[in-house]
């Protein structure tokens, strides 16, 4: 990939014990309840542990996959994180602000993000915002000692729309918590929930005529959303590879006729398709008659490419690594992040000086500023670290919904870097109103 010059330049950059990996976790009860409460809401963290049974939890992972359809490839955590609503918010306020900065028709971003989408994945009739956006945020510590968010990464790409409120609403069941927690923004419940998800989705089609397109996604770990999101709105999860094509027409099959697709909800992640070196059965640079749920170049206009341009104060320091006159003499108080990868894919923790010189195409690279996240989730394996995810539909404004927690104790969050562990993986956000 090719990258435009035409982007700002600054300069010069100026594990906790307990991991029971084998067999059942060290008895909670009393001693729990007897530990300083350092978590969020503490009082609803020392309820819950205290509570906490290795049968509940093989209950909800069982509720999921019943729900689902589908064994889950990931890992959940035992536990739920309990937030105050007044941090959500302004995770949600900070969202709103970079999404201002960066999408304001004259900004500096908006004109050169177009250069950041390959030619040969630049889809006709983009759209002026995208229709999913991820705004990811690590919980740090303030000079005022008070928690607060930063800038982790952004995404105009959808996530798990229909998983993650599931996933919530399970953690409540079968944990028995309070009914009244929250664990969609916005003032939304579940129904007002579904039926902006289906607008955002279905738009004003049939939902036989809309399809979720993903790269084999029977292979991918995603695929409890996709069969929630079918048994939600009844769309269909069709594999890129089986799309037939007549014309300016695509197709799919169904007990053996050719089905009309007429808005496809785009679950593809092109850096798939471009490691793969997948033929396809239709080039996404011609003009076909069909409708996106989510535009495929807001894959790239909106993504680590953008962080450079940000001054949100959230934002700790970034960098196109090929805009340094010299790199940092502490790289190992840094992240490399490569620009188009996903889930965590090729992100260095503290790179050397011998990978950072060893990197050929050093436009298609960040370089961020580590911070320190803090653990806020009290459990019986220690202190643990949530990345938080907002997650918005951008329908006529962007509306936050969902929230996605990954929980963690290594140096990333994300659920294959924590897969070896307990009481983290994949989680929900809960709040008190």
């Amino acid at each position: 990939m090719r990258f435009s010059s035409e982007r700002p330049f600054w300069g010069t950059l100026d594990s906790l014990p307990c991991d029971y990996q084998n067999g059942d976790s060290p008895p909670i009860g009393a001693r729990l309840a007897q530990r300083p409460a350092r978590d969020m809401i503490p009082y609803l963290r020392r309820h819950f542990n205290a509570n906490f049974s290795q049968e509940k939890y093989r209950q909800l992972l069982s509720r999921m996959e019943q729900v689902a359809g589908t064994p889950i490839p990931f890992r959940n955590s035992e536990t739920p994180c309990f937030f105050p609503k007044p941090l959500l918010e302004k995770m949600v306020a900070y969202g709103n602000e970079i999404l201002g900065e960066l999408l304001s028709p004259h900004s500096e971003y908006h004109v050169a993000s177009a250069a950041a989408v390959p030619s040969q994945f630049n889809v006709p009739g983009e759209t002026p915002h995208p229709l999913f956006v991820q705004v990811d945020f690590g919980l740090a510590r303030a000079a005022q000692g008070e928690i607060e968010p930063k800038l982790v990464e952004i995404q105009g790409f959808a996530s798990l729309y229909a998983y993650q409120p599931i996933l919530a609403r399970q953690y409540i069941e079968v944990y028995g918590l309070d009914p009244g927690l929250r664990y969609l923004l916005g003032g939304l419940d579940f129904e007002d929930y579904v039926a902006l998800l289906r607008r955002a989705i279905l738009g004003h089609h049939d939902a036989k005529h809309v399809v979720l397109l993903e790269i084999d996604p029977c292979k991918q770990k995603t695929l409890p959303d996709f069969t929630l999101t079918e048994r939600l709105l009844g769309v269909r999860t069709v594999s890129l590879m089986e799309v037939e094509r007549n014309r300016k027409r695509l197709f799919y099959r169904s007990g053996g006729r050719l089905v009309p697709i007429h808005r496809i909800y785009n679950r593809v992640i092109v850096d798939e398709l471009i490691r793969k070196n997948m033929k396809l059965p239709f080039d996404f640079r011609d003009n076909l008659d069909v409708e996106w749920a989510g535009h495929p170049n807001w894959f790239f206009r909106l993504s680590k490419f953008s962080l450079p341009y940000l001054r949100h104060p959230s934002l700790p320091k970034t960098l196109f690594l090929d805009q340094l006159e010299t790199l940092p003499r502490d790289p190992e108080n840094y992240v490399l992040k490569p620009l188009f990868s996903y889930s965590g894919l090729g992100v260095v923790i503290g790179p050397s000086r011998q990978e950072l010189d060893a990197i050929e195409k050093r436009s298609g690279y960040i370089l961020q500023e580590r911070v320190d996240f803090v653990p806020v989730i009290d459990t019986p394996c220690g202190m643990t670290k949530a990345e938080v995810r907002i997650m918005y539909i951008w329908l006529d404004n962007p509306v936050a919904g969902p929230i996605l927690v990954r929980t963690g104790r290594g140096l990333m969050m994300g659920v294959d870097h924590n897969r070896d562990m307990e009481w983290v993986g994949a989680s929900a956000a809960l709040y008190p109103e």
